[in-house]
C-alpha cells in the first residue's frame, strides 16, 4: 500500500492561515510487512526519528493503539522546513495510515477535523487532503474548508540555501493587530479570492504584492522576499509572496512565461539557492493498493 500526499503553498500574502494550494511535489509512504516494532526508513536527516517516536507513527498509535506495527518507507521531493507543507504532509499521511490500518472509515471531512485539531490551522492540511485550492477557517473547534477552482498558473519557487523552523517563524508574529488593520487585510483576502476566481490577474498581482502582516514580521528571516518581489513586479508575473512560514519565496507566473521569468530573476538577482517550478495539484491524499 502507498499513501501519497502533495506539498502545499499557503497564505498568498493576505490569506494568512486560510488559503492553501496543493503542489506537484509529493510525499509517498510505502507500507511494508508487519513486524514487532515500528520502523520508518527515510532520507530526511538525523533529526527526523525512524522509530515509534516519529510524529507520523505517533498519530497512528494514538488513533489506533492496537494496530500491529509495520515497516514503513518514506520518499519525498518536498523540501523540509522550507514553507512547502512537508510537516503537514507527514501529518496527513499519518492520519491516512491510521485510517487504512485501523479501518476507521474516515472521509475527507473527518480527516480534516483531525488534522486541524493537531495542526491548529487548515491552510496546509486542507489542500493536502482535498487537493487544489482551498479556503479554510478554524473556529470553535471546527474547521470549514471550501475547494475552489484555481487558474492555470505556474508557481516559481526560490528556495534559499537554509531552512526555517515553523516554531521560529511563528515566534515573531504579533499577538494582536489594530482593528483597522484587520479590516484592511481581511478585505484584501476577499478581493484576492475573487480576483483568482475571475482571472483578474492585475488585481491578484496588486493584492499579493501589497504584502501582509506576517510577511513584515518574518522579513528578518527572508530578506530575499523584498528583492524578488521588486524584480518580479517588473516582469509578466502575478505577484510574489512568502510561502507558508518561509523561507521559500513564491511567484505566480503564466505557464508560457515562467521559464523566461526564472531566467531573468536568476540572472538579475544572482541569489544563492535554487529555483523550482511547480504546478497546481488537483489531487489530495490518495491511496494505492
Amino acid at each position: 500500500m502507498e499513501i501519497i500526499v502533495p506539498a502545499t503553498t499557503t497564505n498568498f500574502g493576505a490569506g494568512f492561515d486560510s488559503l492553501g494550494l496543493a503542489l506537484s511535489a509529493e510525499m509517498t509512504l510505502t507500507v511494508g510487512p508487519e513486524q514487532e516494532n515500528w520502523t520508518l526508513q527515510h532520507q530526511l536527516g538525523a533529526l527526523v526519528p525512524s522509530d515509534a517516536t516519529n510524529p507520523l507513527i505517533e498519530i497512528v498509535t494514538t488513533l489506533c493503539p492496537n494496530v500491529t506495527p509495520h515497516q514503513l518507507t518514506l520518499t519525498s521531493n518536498i523540501p523540509v522546513q522550507m514553507g512547502l507543507g512537508g510537516s503537514s504532509a507527514m501529518l496527513v499521511a499519518g492520519i491516512e495510515l491510521a485510517n487504512q490500518l485501523g479501518q476507521l472509515g474516515l472521509d475527507n471531512e473527518a480527516k480534516l477535523q483531525l488534522a486541524v485539531q493537531l495542526e491548529g490551522h487548515p491552510d496546509n492540511v486542507a489542500p493536502a487532503i482535498f487537493g487544489g485550492f482551498v479556503v479554510g477557517d478554524y473556529q470553535n473547534q471546527w474547521s470549514d474548508a471550501v475547494k475552489l477552482s484555481f487558474p492555470d498558473v505556474r508557481l516559481l519557487a526560490y528556495l534559499p540555501p537554509r531552512t526555517l523552523a515553523t516554531k521560529t517563524s511563528r515566534s515573531v508574529l504579533p499577538a494582536e493587530v489594530p482593528f483597522a488593520t484587520a479590516v484592511t487585510k481581511s478585505s484584501a483576502a476577499n478581493v484576492l479570492i475573487a480576483a483568482l476566481l475571475e482571472h483578474d490577474f492585475d488585481a491578484v498581482k496588486r493584492v499579493i504584492n501589497q504584502g501582509s502582516l506576517h510577511e513584515t514580521a518574518r522579513a528578518q528571516f527572508v530578506p530575499e522576499l523584498a528583492q524578488i518581489r521588486s524584480a518580479a513586479a517588473a516582469l509578466e508575473t502575478m505577484g510574489t509572496y512568502l510561502s507558508g512560514g518561509g523561507p521559500t519565496v513564491m511567484t505566480l507566473a503564466f505557464p508560457e512565461k515562467v521559464v523566461t521569468v526564472r531566467q531573468q530573476l536568476d540572472q538579475q538577482l544572482n541569489l544563492p539557492g535554487e529555483w523550482c517550478i511547480y504546478t497546481p495539484n488537483l489531487f489530495g491524499v490518495r491511496v494505492h493498493f
